[in-house]
């Protein structure tokens, strides 16, 4: 089959962009014609897929989001593509591939004036065009949560939806190397024996709760704060969060890079990853830092946080979210008290759980559905006799 994933921008550290990847990747390896059509790549491009960026124009976002998915649409009816599997919402997809929450449901606490916006139309235009009863585009959904929210919100029917399992890397397991990457991880950062490392790892620090991060920290004791280091890794603005730092006189105790390919290492290194996110559809970091054997500290909104609450190892923050709930479970966290059984119930639960394969998953249930469209199109239509 001849197949087209697209999506609207790619970068190597995003989590859906690293999805769309290796999904296409698995394809290739699985016989297909794959392509991969974008607006911007940057960043390698992979060997054996092309990849297309399609020029498109319009004084905003959702204006050439438009433009983009009317150019995929040309492109398929041009170019003969079996199937199209979108990593954004549009028209015209046989597959979505549900990384993102339910627009219209987030955007319910908004203004009248906001919902009258050309912004918000475009994105619930196609959002509908996706989930409504009446469609046909099949869903890859990352979690039951916000499966739910969809269907709540247009009446989708469970036969549209497929719910993936986690697709975690491999290499994020804790293996026999472990303090061995721990000791010289922290040897390069220059962080003592005796010191706490946290680290944060994600794109979109606002909406990761960069910010809550910071308080929680500054409100830590004089002495527990001064052994504490944190290190954040992600694309994104970190301007002003490093004005934030500065105001609350934590810059030297921040470390900022841009993103990283050896995050196995930093998983080792660290005491703590600290989540605190505002909203996450899944949140594939908490799973690999329980595998890693990293405690975690997360909130409830976050898709993937029953695990940590199920398998005990860290904490989770209800809902509503508490700055001075947070700021108190941190300082708890990191007196070391339950560091060992934490680190050990993840390690476990990364030995027994299936925890790597959405991308098999994904690739297969992309293969049936196009099929099953070719199948029916393929088909005589059979006339009456009047």
């Amino acid at each position: 089959m001849r197949l087209a994933l697209a999506l609207y921008k790619y970068f190597p550290f995003g989590g859906v962009q690293r999805d769309c990847l290796r999904i296409a990747e698995v394809l290739e390896e699985k016989g297909h014609q794959v392509e991969l059509l974008c607006i911007k790549w940057q960043g390698d491009k992979p060997a054996n897929i092309a990849v297309r960026e399609f020029k498109v124009r319009g004084i905003s976002n959702h204006r050439r989001y438009r433009n983009f998915s009317k150019k995929v649409a040309a492109y398929r009816h041009e170019h003969q593509v079996d199937g199209v599997v979108g990593f954004n919402k549009f028209s015209g997809l046989d597959v979505y591939f549900a990384a993102d929450g339910c627009y219209q449901l987030k955007s319910a606490g908004k203004s009248a004036l906001y919902r009258l916006t050309p912004r918000y139309k475009y994105f619930v235009a196609d959002e509908q065009a996706v989930f409504a009863d009446h469609a046909t585009t099949h869903i890859l959904a990352l979690g039951k949560r916000e499966m739910l929210h969809y269907q709540q919100t247009y009446g989708t029917p469970d036969t549209r939806f497929t719910l993936l399992p986690p697709g975690i890397s491999e290499d994020r397991r804790a293996g026999t190397n472990s303090r061995q990457l721990r000791t010289e991880c922290r040897a390069e950062l220059g962080i003592g024996a005796e010191q706490k490392l946290l680290l944060m790892v994600g794109s979109g620090f606002k909406t990761k709760g960069l910010d809550r991060a910071l308080y929680a920290l500054k409100s830590l004791p004089d002495d527990q704060r001064q052994r504490v280091h944190f290190v954040v890794i992600g694309k994104d603005n970190f301007e002003p969060f490093r004005v934030l730092a500065g105001r609350l006189g934590l810059t030297d105790q921040l470390t900022f890079f841009p993103g990283r390919t050896d995050i196995p290492r930093f998983l080792q290194a660290a005491d703590l990853l600290i989540h605190p996110a505002y909203y996450e559809n899944s949140g594939m970091i908490l799973l690999e830092a329980l595998v890693a054997g990293l405690p975690v500290l997360t909130t409830a909104a976050c898709g993937y946080a029953h695990y940590v609450e199920e398998v005990d190892a860290g904490e989770v923050l209800p809902d509503p979210f508490d700055q001075e709930r947070m700021n108190q479970v941190l300082s708890a966290m990191l007196t070391g008290e339950n560091q060992q059984r934490w680190r050990e119930n993840g390690i476990r639960f990364g030995e027994s759980a299936d925890l790597f394969s959405l991308h098999k998953i994904a690739a297969e249930q992309i293969e049936k559905v196009v099929a099953e469209k070719l199948s029916v199109a393929s088909r005589p239509v059979l006339v009456s006799d009047p």
